[in-house]
């Protein structure tokens, strides 16, 4: 398997509950679709500008795609694009960054340096 990252975006709240757990279950939205919910890199703008237009408060997960990769499934969802949908509970050791997510003066979402 070639080293690849995804992303997920939740609220810092989520984070540090699943921090406390030690696992990550899920947002509302991935617990009523049965899979949580990820982006690739370049969907990443797009997701966060559909879905987290106006909220603060969050973070951006960087997990290694390659350790769970057995229950990690490539899915059409927007306009066709296979999006990274993982049906299981995201262990905490595949997440391997995080970044508290800023905005700028017009509340678009800065992206860490590398994305």
């Amino acid at each position: 398997m070639v080293f690849m990252k995804i992303y997920k975006v939740c609220s810092m709240e989520h984070w540090q509950k699943a921090q406390a757990e030690g696992v990550f279950t899920g947002v509302a939205v991935d617990l009523a679709d049965g899979y949580i919910h990820f982006s690739a890199a370049d969907q990443l703008a797009e997701t966060l500008s559909k879905h987290f237009k106006g909220q603060t408060d969050l973070v951006l997960l960087t997990v290694d795609a390659g350790q769970i990769e057995e229950k990690l499934k490539w899915e059409p969802s927007r306009g066709g694009a296979l999006f990274p949908h993982l049906y299981a509970d995201l262990p905490l050791r595949a997440v391997i960054e995080e970044h508290a997510l800023l905005t700028d003066e017009q509340g678009e979402f800065v992206l860490p340096e590398g994305l």
